[in-house]
């Protein structure tokens, strides 16, 4: 059982930064690639951001490429996500999520590959 909480949200401008955390406790931390998805008002949850195993691999959403950067520390059982250059487009709840099936190098991409989620926390950006 891994336990996930964010933390890092807000309401920021338009052009601003938030860096998003989410904290684990539980299992081996660094057994598990970890991810970041985004759930827009109205909209299906999807993914923004993953990140492998030790974070030798990451995978970025095509919108946020040049913009997010997604980090981990595994001392810490921590994941990082910095937002940079914000959107109103990347308004959301922002939920954390830890596969352990996945493969030493791989970032998962689906919702069902992932067995743990936070409880999210919300990012708005105002124009």
């Amino acid at each position: 059982q891994v336990h996930l909480v964010e933390s890092g949200g807000g309401l920021v401008q338009a052009g601003g930064s938030l860096r998003l955390s989410c904290a684990a406790s539980g299992r081996t931390f660094s057994g598990y690639a970890m991810g970041w998805f985004r759930q827009a008002p109205g909209k299906e949850r999807a993914l923004v951001a993953a990140t492998s195993k030790i974070g030798y691999r990451t995978y970025y959403t095509d919108s946020v490429k040049g913009r997010f950067t997604i980090s981990r520390d595994n001392a810490k059982n921590t994941i990082y996500l910095q937002m940079n250059s914000l959107k109103p487009e990347d308004t959301g709840v922002y939920y954390c999520a830890a596969d352990g099936g996945a493969g030493l190098f791989q970032t998962p991409t689906h919702q069902d590959d992932y067995d743990y989620w936070g409880q999210g926390t919300q990012v708005t950006v105002s124009s």
